[in-house]
């Protein structure tokens, strides 16, 4: 009974990490929204608060997913800046 079984690839997020490359705000506006790309397909939550962290790990803001699109092996999201950290602060040691 050998077969191969496919499946589709894709990575649990609780957080969005983002490179300038990928759609990291220059700039944070409080209910302002942004959009991002990520590679691969991301399986990451919608409609609730989450860490937004730049490239070195370091969360600057909550934001919020509004929608959350895969294709061509790649995952768009569009979110909204929820709250900004009055001191942004290292989630990764």
């Amino acid at each position: 009974m050998g077969g191969k079984i496919m499946g589709m690839p894709c990575e649990v997020n609780s957080i969005l990490k983002l490179k300038q490359s990928q759609g990291y705000p220059e700039k944070l506006i409080i209910g302002e929204q942004y959009q991002a790309v990520k590679e691969d397909y991301r399986i990451i939550p919608v409609d609730v608060p989450i860490p937004l962290v730049n490239n070195d790990w370091v969360a600057h803001a909550d934001i919020i997913i509004r929608k959350l699109t895969w294709e061509n092996k790649q995952t768009l999201v569009i979110f909204e800046i929820d709250r900004i950290y009055d001191r942004p602060f290292n989630v990764k040691a």
